[in-house]
């Protein structure tokens, strides 16, 4: 009964009493909705990202890198880290058994005791050590460890959004590359055959040289972008290929930069949803849950500790008397500590683990305003970029025409070359622009659908 009594004691002492503050998270002001205007309706970051993209080969690639990329390889070995270390703290709630055994032979000196005699000595046993969590040390110490295990798991989310994201914006600007480069070689084709006819019109005596060197001019421009684009495509296909886990070399296309299909609306749910979503908000709200367990681990070792031990075995000086009953041997002790003086070690120590939350408190906080900020860029990238896209492609059409009126009026006798040239010159700058602000329109659907946690679960 009175061992009954004592065991149930300690029970109610271990499960009742655990110091530090409770982790709850902290109240952050949301706001009701977005800045910039959003469609209503479902948050885009619900689509899955293999029917967010509608290209077969962008797929493939993405598929492909969230097997072989090496970051997500590390992030994925760090859960298994964070899953032993915490296997590993929580042992320390529960008894240890340990076996040991001896076998020995020995003599004392006889010139001390000249009566001493050879003899055996032969032990079998084992001992159990138990440290009653009285103040929650070790229960603070394993909450802790399963908050980091929380984290690194919602840190491998963040790694896979981003490489989701970072694969579908390097393809986007490899196909944008593709189109500059495809027009530069055709501009530079038609100012081959411009330089051509010029030349023969110098030739003939009916235009200065001055146009031929002109025309000269404008072939080498071209050239220089042809080159420039062939330089940046082999560059970001190496960083594409990178991402994949793969070697550096060419990279396979599917469809062309102005056949890319999106969602026509890109609505983004509410502000509020950030925070249950986004999975760096998620990492430092359980690094913040972590460190808050760790202020309850350093304020109970302020306060005394109890550990038992036992031992239960058998010795002997005759390996054949181990099992007799005089044989037996054992012994149970409660050990206590208790902290009286120490300079103030160990309240500083609950003071450094309290600044150390405060600082997790601010960085889940900027974490919190860095999501929203991410977000409303995107929403405000989108809404631009899809009007000055509209006005690029007007741009576009008139830079066309006027090249033509032009080069016609040139024919006729009615300009001079440099009419001609200039007309050139901001055709060939609007296909350009074109191109790459349909490119960064594109990108900032995907950058959209990072800010708001979209891409995961990782695989069909």
């Amino acid at each position: 009964m009175r061992r009954s009594v004592l065991f149930v004691s300690i029970a109610a002492m271990t499960s009742a009493c655990t110091l530090g503050p409770d982790f709850q998270r902290p109240e952050i002001p949301v706001p009701e909705a977005y800045v910039e205007p959003v469609p209503s309706g479902e948050s885009i970051a619900n689509l899955p990202w293999w029917e967010l993209f509608q290209d077969e080969q962008l797929k493939l690639l993405i598929d492909t890198a969230l097997v072989e990329n090496k970051d997500l390889a590390i992030a994925l070995a760090r859960i298994n880290e964070a899953r032993a270390a915490l296997g590993f703290t929580r042992a320390d709630q529960f008894p240890f058994i340990n076996g040991n055994g001896r076998a020995a032979r020995g003599r004392g000196s006889r010139e001390i005791n000249p009566a001493a005699d050879t003899d055996n000595d032969f032990l079998l046993g084992g001992d159990l050590s138990f440290e009653v969590d009285l103040w929650g040390r070790l229960r603070r110490s394993t909450e802790a460890a399963r908050a980091e295990l929380l984290a690194t798991e919602e840190a491998y989310r963040n790694v896979t959004i981003s490489l989701v994201a970072n694969v579908a914006s390097f393809y986007l600007l490899l196909r944008d590359l593709d189109e500059r480069l495809a027009i530069s070689e055709n501009t530079l084709v038609t100012r081959l055959d411009s330089l051509k006819i010029v030349e023969a019109r110098f030739n003939k005596g009916t235009v200065p040289e001055l146009d031929v060197n002109q025309a000269e001019i404008e072939v080498a421009v071209a050239e220089v972008a042809v080159a420039t684009f062939e330089r940046l495509i082999v560059q970001t296909e190496n960083a594409l290929r990178i991402l994949l886990g793969r070697n550096p070399g060419p990279v396979t296309r599917g469809q062309a930069l102005v056949d890319q299909v999106f969602p026509p609306e890109v609505p983004a749910g509410l502000p509020s949803e950030l925070i249950e979503r986004r999975p760096d908000v998620l990492t430092a709200e359980q690094q913040l849950a972590a460190q808050t367990a760790r202020i309850g681990a350093a304020e109970a070792l302020r306060f005394p500790s109890l550990t038992l031990t036992g031992f239960l075995g058998v010795e002997s000086t005759d390996l054949s008397d181990l099992n007799s009953g005089d044989a037996d041997l054992w012994s149970v002790s409660a050990d206590v500590f208790a902290p009286i003086f120490n300079s103030g070690k160990l309240k500083s120590n609950v003071e450094i683990e309290r600044a150390r939350t405060e600082q997790l408190l601010y960085n889940y906080e900027a974490t919190v305003l860095q999501a929203f900020r991410e977000v409303e860029d995107a929403l405000v990238a989108i809404r631009t970029l899809k009007d000055e896209y509209a006005a690029q492609q007007r741009r576009v059409d008139a830079a066309r025409n006027a090249a033509r009126l032009s080069q016609a009026r040139y024919d006729g006798g009615v300009v001079d070359y440099l009419e001609v040239l200039d007309s050139e010159r901001t055709r060939f700058s609007a296909e350009l622009d074109k191109s790459a602000t349909l490119q960064a329109y594109l990108n900032a659907i995907v950058q959209l659908y990072k800010a708001l946690g979209g891409g995961w679960p990782a695989s069909p």
